[in-house]
């Protein structure tokens, strides 16, 4: 199955982190990694992005209970 592959800059805008907030969440393993997609260059999986946000509104529905 193909994905979406999403750039640091689109990912900022779908978890409203910035740069320093997702590489320090990456670090804690609050976060997906990225994955290597160039020389320089890494994005992050669609189905990752999707299970993050899915695990938040999850954490947020288990406290609001």
């Amino acid at each position: 199955m193909v994905q979406k592959i999403y750039r640091r800059r689109e990912v900022e805008q779908l978890s409203g982190k910035k740069r320093s907030a997702l590489y320090d969440a990456i670090s804690k393993g609050e976060f997906p990694k990225p994955v290597k997609i160039g020389e320089r260059a890494v994005g992050w999986m669609e189905a990752d992005i999707a299970l993050w946000q899915a695990s938040r509104i999850a954490a947020r529905d288990h406290v609001a209970a």
